[in-house]
């Protein structure tokens, strides 16, 4: 290909992606998908609108750094599935009408007050390192019972869909598999534990509504 016609090529895919960039920032909002600006919600007692912020603004300070820790893996474990900024909406939209389905801030308590997402139920990965706390965490929130012979019964077993800080995280991963006492380790269903891996930074570097005294 000559110098001119690498020229035009390059011209004429530069044109196509700016015409495409004027359309699509052709409409008055930020949209969480194509044509929605915000989603009406009341989950767990809180009523809220989510959507994006409509005005530019810098990801918030808590989760500005880059330089911590190492990735945690997309697949988190066996039947464990990984989540997406739209999936974990649509399963915050389920939890709205569907007490089998919960949406849990598994940090500690801390970092809940400081910033999470509405609507959220913070179960500390902590309640996991013994076991008296995971029982009586499981039994509370999360629709498990024991048994009289002290084992567990998971056929009412909700599903969690759960959370953390970043990216290399480790509070979900440790309340999935890591602590002595963790979901999977005392037979928790696989298949009913859904991990949103961005956590924190991935939902507010999208300017997703969030609440807490850091908002």
């Amino acid at each position: 290909m000559t110098i001119l016609k690498k020229t035009l090529a390059i011209s004429t895919l530069l044109l196509s992606c700016s015409s495409l960039a004027f359309a699509e920032g052709d409409s008055k909002f930020v949209p969480i998908t194509k044509g929605v600006k915000s989603i009406e919600m009341n989950l767990n007692g809180e009523s809220f609108t989510l959507m994006r912020n409509q005005e530019a603004k810098k990801i918030n300070e808590l989760y500005n750094n880059t330089t911590f820790g190492a990735p945690q893996p997309i697949k988190l474990a066996e039947g464990v599935e990984t989540l997406g900024e739209l999936e974990f909406i649509e399963y915050m939209k389920k939890a709205q009408t569907d007490e089998s389905i919960i949406i849990v801030d598994s940090r500690t308590p801390g970092w809940h007050a400081k910033l999470r997402i509405p609507g959220t139920v913070n179960i500390p990965y902590t309640n996991f390192k013994n076991k008296e706390s995971a029982i009586e965490a499981m039994e509370f929130d999360l629709g498990v019972t024991q048994n009289k012979d002290g084992s567990l019964d998971f056929s009412k077993a909700k599903t969690i869909v759960a959370y953390c800080n970043v990216y290399w995280c480790g509070q979900t991963p440790a309340m999935v598999k890591g602590s002595e006492y963790s979901l999977l380790k005392v037979g928790y269903p696989a298949e009913k534990i859904k991990y949103y891996r961005g956590g924190m930074q991935a939902w507010t570097s999208l300017g997703f509504t969030v609440e807490g005294s850091e908002k």
